[in-house]
Formats: structure tokens, C-alpha cells, sequence
């Protein structure tokens, strides 16, 4: 009879192991959350008004920042309110709402790289079509596939946990809605879950990943005869190449670490899921402003404007 009713009311437990340092918390995880809005904020407003800085890379670089930038949103604040106040309970409904937000909107970052290395591409291997490839008609073939299957693999899999009975436990060993963990606290078999979260791993970062190297791997054979406007080209594949590995790896030790026996412990397990999700948002706008000669220029030119303007006299 225990299977006859099932919990709809979730209690997050993240780094409940901690007890009462659990606070402490707050404020690496709150810098963390004010560098990524600053940054992305910054990365976003200086590839904007800046008309040279409107071409295919550039735009989809902004794209990625929107993502950085809205990611931490779906669930730090919720965080941060939990590590202060101990506000831990969340509904099912709810908790599936952030699940759906957080992985759909998560799934795109390897999907930007994925587009960029196509940009990379084209500017390199065959840069006297580049612009009638890049143009919107023409690269949308590689963009509505990779936004369908982000679609239907986080749908497949947020559904699958949907129907899910949740008779044996409704504390949840994490910070935000996490999918294996909220499955974990299933009764019954949850087999085809498993299967689904994997599917989602290898068709979505593991492939991603695949590609990206394998069209690199192309670029770089043919900038090896190139002179140096193929290197400077290359200079972009460095960083995506920097970016996907950290992420990807990151990502791997978050989603396989539910799945495979191992010594890890629960703090460690809930730490890495966390920092796959908000490591990349502070991450990729210094990695991008940094590297990128012309983003880097135009945001140094921002804030020595913006530091003009507070220094000024008042007439």
C-alpha cells in the first residue's frame, strides 16, 4: 500500500552534510552569481553597440552570453534564499518547471560552440563563400535540427520524471532540481529514466563535442600550409576548444557520478552538478573577453569611457 500515494511536495537538501556552516555558502556562490550577470551583462552590451562587432562569430558569442546569462537565474537565487533562510521545499510541478528551463536552456551551450565551429569553418576553409553560408537562410539548416533535438531530448526525459510515483523518500539530496536525483526518489523501476538521461548525455555535449573536434580537426590540417590570416583565424578554434573540454568534463563527472559506483561523496557529487551549470555562465564571457583581440579592445574602451564619465567635474 506504500505505492498508493505519492509525494508531491520536495525538500532540497543540498550540503545538508555541512549543518550549521551550510550559510557560509552564500557568499561564494553569490560572487559567482554577481560575476557571471556582470560579465555577460558587459560581453552583451559591448558586442551590441558596437556595429563592427556584428558578424556571424560576434552575434553568436552574444548568444552564448544570453545563455550564461540567464542560466544561473533558473536556479541560484532559490539557492542562495535556501543557504540563508532555509527555504527548502519546492512542489513537483515547480520542480519539473526548473528541470525543463534549466536543461533546455543548459543544452545550448554546447549547441552554440557546435555553431561556431561551423562559423569557423566556413571562415577558414572556405572563406570566399562565407557570407552567403553564414547568411541567415542558409545556416538555419544547422540551426533548426540542434534546437529540435534539444527540444525533444529535454522534453523525453523532464516527461519520463513527470509520471514517476514518489512514494519512498521527498528529500532531495541537492541545491536545484537535478534530474537523477529527483529519480533516485522514485519507487519502482526507473530504468527507461536512466536510459533517457543517457540518450540526452551522448546526443547532446558527448556529440556536440564529437563534431567540434572532428571539424577542427579539419581546420587545423588546412591552416597548416595557410600564411597568417589562417592562424589568426585559428585563434577562435583555441578557445572554443579551451571552453567545450572544461565543460564537457565538468559535465561528465556531474551526470555519470549517478550512474556508476564510486567514493564520491554526496557534497562532492551535488558540488560538480552546480558548477556545470554556473562555472561555464563566469567562465566563458572572461575566456571570450579575453582572447577575443577585438571584444577584448572594445570592452577596455567601455570601461575606461565608464570611468571618465564617474571621474568627471560636475559643470
Amino acid at each position: 500500500m506504500e505505492n498508493a500515494s505519492s509525494h508531491r511536495l520536495f525538500i532540497l537538501d543540498g550540503f545538508s552534510e555541512l549543518g550549521g556552516l551550510r550559510p557560509v555558502l552564500f557568499l561564494p556562490f553569490f560572487i559567482m552569481l554577481v560575476l557571471s550577470l556582470l560579465a555577460n551583462s558587459l560581453l552583451l552590451y559591448v558586442i551590441i553597440s558596437q556595429r563592427s562587432l556584428h558578424s556571424p562569430m560576434f552575434i553568436l558569442i552574444a548568444g552564448m552570453a544570453c545563455v550564461d546569462l540567464s542560466l544561473p537565474l533558473f536556479f541560484v537565487p532559490n539557492m542562495l534564499l535556501s543557504f540563508l533562510f532555509d527555504w527548502r521545499g519546492i512542489s513537483l510541478i515547480g520542480c519539473l518547471l526548473q528541470m525543463h528551463f534549466i536543461h533546455f536552456v543548459a543544452s545550448f551551450q554546447s549547441t552554440l560552440l557546435v555553431w561556431m565551429a561551423v562559423d569557423r569553418y566556413f571562415a577558414i576553409c572556405s572563406p570566399l563563400s562565407y557570407h552567403q553560408r553564414m547568411a541567415l537562410p542558409g545556416f538555419l539548416k544547422y540551426i533548426i535540427p540542434l534546437v529540435i533535438r534539444n527540444v525533444v531530448l529535454v522534453s523525453l526525459f523532464v516527461g519520463l520524471a513527470g509520471r514517476l510515483s514518489f512514494c519512498a523518500s521527498n528529500v532531495m539530496n541537492h541545491c536545484f532540481c537535478e534530474h537523477m536525483a529527483l529519480v533516485q526518489l522514485a519507487c519502482g523501476s526507473t530504468s527507461i529514466n536512466n536510459l533517457a538521461g543517457l540518450l540526452t548525455i551522448f546526443l547532446n555535449p558527448v556529440a556536440d563535442f564529437i563534431f567540434i573536434a572532428a571539424s577542427y580537426v579539419v581546420i587545423f590540417s588546412s591552416v597548416l600550409g595557410s600564411g597568417k590570416s589562417g592562424v589568426r583565424a585559428l585563434h577562435t578554434c583555441v578557445t572554443h576548444i579551451v571552453v567545450i573540454t572544461v565543460s564537457l568534463t565538468i559535465a561528465l563527472v556531474a551526470f555519470l557520478s549517478y550512474r556508476i559506483r564510486n567514493g564520491l561523496p554526496a557534497g562532492v557529487r551535488v558540488f560538480f552538478s552546480t558548477m556545470y551549470l554556473l562555472f561555464p555562465s563566469c567562465f566563458n564571457p572572461i575566456i571570450y573577453g579575453v582572447r577575443t583581440t577585438e571584444i577584448r579592445q572594445h570592452i577596455l574602451r567601455t570601461l575606461m569611457w565608464c570611468h571618465l564619465v564617474q571621474t568627471a567635474p560636475c559643470s
